[in-house]
């Protein structure tokens, strides 16, 4: 699958559930163009909000300065005020592993543990159970060069 595919199949959602079915079926970690990304998505959806957390974090608190490193496209589903964005995360960035990793909105969720390079859905007792026992979760972020050139660019 390309990463167009994937980003036009979230437009399809229209409702906050079939978002989330959609991101059932697709599961967190996806092969695109032939490499594997660790699925994030976070917005709104008529004014829900929805986010992925890991390890019990938000997302884009977890990943940090990695998040200027993954590719980032913007997303509007078929209704009117709802869309977000989709952050595609190379998996082999992650330099842990085992973590876990959860779609939510105020009242539902989708929960994973990953390990060993394989997602598994559990249940959102078993998520809350798992939390302490995670390490911590790390990803590459820039080098220093990276970041200077990034510095440059952004002068």
């Amino acid at each position: 699958m390309k990463v167009e595919g994937f980003v036009a199949s979230l437009r399809n959602a229209e409702t906050i559930g079939g978002l989330f079915k959609i991101l059932a079926e697709k599961g967190p970690i996806v092969e695109l163009d032939g490499k594997r990304f660790l699925i994030v998505v976070e917005g709104d959806f008529e004014g829900r909000k929805f986010w992925t957390e890991i390890n019990g974090e938000k997302a884009n608190q977890a990943l940090g300065d990695a998040m200027l490193n993954s590719s980032s496209f913007p997303f509007k589903c078929r209704k009117p005020y709802t869309g977000g964005n989709v952050i595609f995360v190379e998996f082999d960035d992650i330099e842990v592993e085992e973590f876990l990793i959860a779609y939510r909105d105020p009242e539902y969720g989708i929960f994973y543990r990953v390990r060993n390079g394989g997602a598994e859905e559990i249940t959102k007792e078993e998520y809350e159970k798992l939390l302490p026992e995670m390490p911590e979760f790390k990803i590459k972020s820039m080098s220093e060069e990276e970041m200077s050139a990034m510095g440059a660019f952004f002068g």
